[in-house]
C-alpha cells in the first residue's frame, strides 16, 4: 500500500475531514497521512484509541514516535495525557492502550536502526523559550540530533514565519491556523514538504500551534530499504 508515497512531491491533508478506518485491532482507527507498505510500513497516522482499546503487547523493529493529541495514552511504562511527546527506539515493546480513550499523531518505522533514544515528555510542563531568529515565535524542544528537529511551535496572531528546510519538513496543526501557498491549514491538517524546500506561512488572526519536523525526509530511502528487509520476518 501506498499512500502519499512521493517524498518529492508538496502534500496537504486535511486529517479531520477523512473518515476514520478500521484497523486489526477492535477500537483502534487510523486516519492515514502518509504510508509505505501494509500493516508493516513506513506510516505517519492520526490514531484514535476508542475508550477501553488495547492492542497486543509487541515489538516495534523500526521504532515508534508519537504525539497525543487528545485523551490519555496508557501503556506499561505510564498514562501518557495530551501534549505527551514520546519515542520508543527500534527493538523497544510495550502493550499500548487507552481506558479512557486518546487520538495521537504517530510515525513508525522512521529511525535510524542504531537509534537507542528513548523520549517520554510532557509538554505541558517543559520550559517554552522565544525564537530569537523569528519575532512572534515560542518553541517547545522535543527532540534533536544530527539528523532531524523535532519541536513544538507557537505562533502570535498573524506573524509571518519563514524557514528554511534542507532536508524536508513536516508541520502538523495543534490548534489555530495558518496561511502556506494561498491554503489554509486548521486543527489536524498536516503538511509536507520536500527536502530543499523553504516554508512560509502566515498564522491566522488567533495564531497558531504546531508539531514540527525538520529534516525527517533525508533518510526516507534507508527507511524503507530496512522496511522491506524486515517485511518478510514478521516484525511490526
Amino acid at each position: 500500500m501506498k499512500i502519499n508515497a512521493n517524498f518529492d512531491q508538496r502534500v496537504v491533508v486535511h486529517s479531520a475531514e477523512l473518515d476514520w478506518i478500521a484497523s486489526p485491532m477492535k477500537g483502534v482507527l487510523r486516519r492515514p497521512l502518509d504510508r509505505v507498505g501494509d500493516e508493516l510500513a513506513r506510516a505517519t497516522s492520526v490514531v484514535k484509541y476508542e475508550p477501553g482499546s488495547k492492542f497486543s503487547p509487541h515489538t516495534h523493529t523500526g521504532g515508534e514516535e508519537f504525539f497525543v493529541l487528545e485523551g490519555v495514552f496508557q501503556d506499561e511504562h505510564g498514562d501518557f495525557p495530551a501534549g505527551s511527546y514520546l519515542r520508543n527506539p527500534p527493538n523497544s515493546s510495550h502493550t499500548p492502550g487507552s481506558e479512557p480513550g486518546c487520538v495521537i499523531l504517530v510515525k513508525l518505522w522512521q529511525f535510524r536502526p542504531e537509534d537507542r533514544t528513548q523520549i517520554r515528555l510532557d509538554t505541558n510542563s517543559i520550559m517554552r523559550v522565544r525564537d530569537p531568529e523569528q519575532p512572534g515565535v515560542i518553541v517547545t524542544p522535543l527532540y534533536a540530533d544530527l539528523f532531524e528537529d523535532v519541536e513544538i511551535q507557537e505562533w502570535a496572531p498573524n506573524s509571518n514565519i519563514v524557514l528554511e528546510a534542507p532536508g524536508g519538513i513536516e508541520v502538523f496543526v495543534l490548534s489555530g491556523d495558518f496561511v502556506e501557498a494561498g491554503e489554509s491549514f486548521v486543527k489536524q491538517s498536516w503538511l509536507r514538504l520536500p527536502i530543499g524546500s523553504s516554508f512560509v506561512a502566515t498564522a491566522g488572526k488567533e495564531g497558531a500551534k504546531v508539531w514540527m519536523k525538520r529534516n525527517g525526509l533525508a533518510q526516507v530511502d534507508d527507511e524503507i530499504a530496512l522496511l522491506k528487509k524486515y517485511s518478510t520476518k514478521g516484525a511490526s
